[in-house]
């Protein structure tokens, strides 16, 4: 004889994974709509803020250097650079 281990019910793994997902989500419900709102603006301030740092302090530096948009438009991409990592780093936190 062989120990071979039994294949187990596939609709008994589904069963057990439902009991386990819905004791989950009672023990920690949906956030609610205002708290998804929020997430949301928090998100977008995130991305647009240094964003609008980068035109301020890129148009501070095309006018002192009297540059055009030398300075603007490499400061505008690194700020959304900044802002789309902040917002990633945020949405993923523990």
């Amino acid at each position: 004889m062989t120990d071979k281990p039994t294949p187990q019910d596939p609709t008994a793994d589904a069963a057990r994974r439902t009991v386990e997902r819905e004791r989950i989500g009672r023990k920690t419900p949906e956030p609610s709509l205002g708290i998804r709102l929020g997430q949301i603006g928090i998100l977008g301030w995130a991305i647009v803020t240094p964003m609008l740092l980068g035109v301020v302090l890129g148009r501070v530096a095309d006018r002192h250097f009297e540059t055009g948009v030398f300075f603007t438009a490499p400061a505008i991409m690194i700020g959304a650079v900044i802002g789309f990592h902040a917002a990633w780093k945020w949405m993923h936190r523990p």
